[in-house]
């Protein structure tokens, strides 16, 4: 056995080891974190000035910023704060325009919490899109994510790193993906969050976002995809034009290298994707930016590799399912109310009946 540190030190959120030895039980008083035994890095003890002198960066999820985001003008009432009655769920909801940490990077975002005590189950939103375009803006947040809050859920989305003012580099699925994810520990230290109950939607590019974080995380209680991207090969097959947004955003990629549209292509692995998962798709029958038959063969992999999942046609249905809104939002509600905000028991998906 290598020698214990007899030395006290400090602890700090954000420190990386393999394991930290300590000699009384924070359980008991939080102090007894500040007394370190010892610290393994590597798989070898650290030696104790270099753990002492060794830099330690703010923990991931962690909010910097956090400014409250007013509504659109257009959205109320002339000359007043409240909201026209084609938009009444605004005066149960309050909005803010946030910067957290993600592999230490400032990220851009926005939060909107219900009115009330809470705890609140919680919601990531996924935006489509890339770069500015697609954008969350105060409109989309009023439109989708105060909406959604309203229902009873403390929402966050992110603009993923790069985008909105923040840090860093989109990599359309690669590291961004952090980025999301992250989420989690910032709604962990909000009182209102009840992190127990969490689950997460996403739209077009935010649908592949939603999966790879899937894949990563079976903490999410279900998920929704609106019109999400499951196949950047197809993609690229039905819009070569989308080949060369690929190739500025995706690291390591060019036409003879598919190896990273298959990395980001979740019908290609959908056993990788919880099966305590619960997953609903929206897809419109008219949509030209993904076609519909990707949603079809997800589901076709979905169901071999035996996940829950419905899937959801609108006949005549847009990208953005405008035709279809109040079904949309529907769905939507109904299943994240069964499966997150009431912890509905999992389908059977053994075949059974007469």
């Amino acid at each position: 056995m290598p020698a214990v540190f007899k030395e006290t030190g400090q602890v700090r959120a954000g420190y990386r080891a393999d394991l930290v030895i300590l000699s009384a039980d924070p359980r008991v008083d939080v102090a007894n974190l500040a007394a370190i035994d010892m610290v393994f890095l590597g798989g070898e003890p650290l030696d104790r000035r270099s753990l002492m002198a060794r830099h330690v960066p703010d923990p991931d999820g962690l909010l910097l910023e956090s400014d409250p985001m007013p509504w659109p003008p257009e959205l109320l009432v002339p000359g007043s704060r409240s909201p026209k009655p084609e938009y009444s769920w605004l005066d149960s909801v309050e909005a803010f325009d946030i910067t957290y940490l993600s592999d230490g990077l400032r990220v851009a975002g926005y939060m909107v919490e219900p009115k009330g005590e809470g705890p609140f189950p919680c919601l990531i939103v996924n935006r489509g899109g890339n770069r500015e375009f697609a954008a969350l803006t105060p409109r989309t947040v009023a439109l989708l994510m105060a909406r959604m809050a309203s229902w009873g859920y403390l929402v966050v989305g992110s603009q993923y790193r790069g985008n909105a003012g923040g840090e860093g580099r989109e990599e359309f699925g690669g590291a961004d993906v952090n980025d999301v994810l992250n989420l989690v520990p910032l709604l962990e230290a909000r009182p209102k969050a009840d992190t127990k109950r969490l689950g997460m939607y996403g739209a077009s590019r935010g649908g592949m976002m939603t999966y790879l974080a899937l894949a990563r995380s079976d903490r999410f209680k279900a998920a929704v995809l609106r019109s999400g991207v499951s196949d950047l090969l197809s993609t690229r097959k039905d819009r070569p034009e989308m080949d060369s947004l690929f190739v500025e955003l995706i690291p390591g990629y060019d036409f003879r290298n598919e190896q990273p549209l298959i990395d980001r292509s979740a019908v290609r692995w959908a056993d990788k994707l919880p099966k305590t998962t619960p997953i609903l798709i929206l897809q419109g029958t008219a949509d030209w930016r993904v076609d519909p038959r990707e949603s079809l063969e997800m589901s076709r992999a979905l169901l071999d590799a035996n996940r829950p999942f419905r899937l959801v046609l609108l006949e005549g249905g847009d990208h953005g399912l405008g035709e279809h809104r109040p079904e949309m939002y529907h769905q939507v509600r109904s299943w994240l109310d069964r499966y997150v905000r009431d912890g509905e028991s999992l389908p059977n998906l053994v075949p059974h009946g007469d």
